[in-house]
């Protein structure tokens, strides 16, 4: 971690992540963040569609964090195929920075509009074909996001405390890699069909993204990215604790 910080933890609140995501650049009040109030489908089909984005808040305990070890190994061990080399990916190295390392992920990989020589626009625009870690690098040089965060922190409805074990991870819907190669012209569709496996009809996958994570983690065939994100929380997250202190935000049209 950075000698940078540690921020002060961003609340999960839609009001909280609406702001930043204004204050950053977002133009348009179309798109917001907003509560996920379970995981059953008849709760999830009440979210507004489409969801772009999908942050989740759990707790950072010892089990989750072994899971994550073993995930990690098998993938620099087998790789990931299908994940899509383009998908922009930024390292945390900053202490408590992980709201804002999930909003990042969340905007910058969704079909939203940011406006020109805001703070969104400049980092995306000047880290295109940087490393992850380069990335991290200019968020602890320069005060990009540092304000917008320190700002929107002390605007929550808890009292800030820096000393927290909750942290922020996204879910975003990404095409498939051999997909990404065909609108490239690097591969033919007949070639790219024949590397299906029966259980890859979509085009999309379900990709997380963790700033403290060696990179992108590649969940499997997306078809409803609320539904399918709800599966792996289930799978993967609520299996690891008996802590109640889980929240989830959706990024689609806006209700108000």
């Amino acid at each position: 971690m950075s000698k940078l910080g540690p921020w002060i933890p961003l609340e999960s609140n839609p009001e909280v992540f609406n702001k930043w995501a204004q204050r950053a650049g977002l133009v348009t009040k179309q798109d917001a963040f907003g509560d996920v109030y379970g995981l059953d489908d008849d709760i999830l089909a009440i979210v507004p569609q489409p969801t772009q984005a999908v942050i989740l808040l759990f707790p950072d305990v010892p089990e989750a964090k072994a899971h994550q070890k073993s995930e990690d190994e098998r993938i620099a061990r087998d790789g990931q195929p299908h994940l899509d080399p383009t998908i922009f990916y930024v390292k945390q190295t900053i202490g408590n920075a992980c709201g804002t390392i999930a909003l990042i992920h969340a905007l910058a990989n969704s079909k939203v509009t940011w406006a020109l020589n805001s703070p969104l626009h400049d980092f995306i625009a000047e880290t295109q074909g940087k490393t992850p870690e380069e990335r991290a690098q200019l968020l602890e040089t320069r005060p990009l996001f540092a304000n917008i965060h320190a700002e929107t922190a002390q605007e929550g409805q808890s009292a800030p405390n820096i000393d927290t074990d909750l942290h922020f991870v996204c879910f975003v819907a990404a095409p498939d890699a051999d997909l990404r190669k065909v609108a490239k012209g690097q591969e033919s569709p007949t070639d790219a069909a024949a590397k299906t496996d029966g259980d890859h009809d979509t085009g999309m996958r379900l990709v997380e993204l963790d700033g403290r994570r060696p990179g992108p983690i590649d969940h499997g065939v997306c078809r409803d990215l609320l539904k399918d994100v709800a599966k792996v929380i289930k799978e993967r997250y609520l299996t690891q604790t008996e802590s109640v202190y889980f929240s989830l935000m959706a990024l689609g049209p806006s209700t108000d």
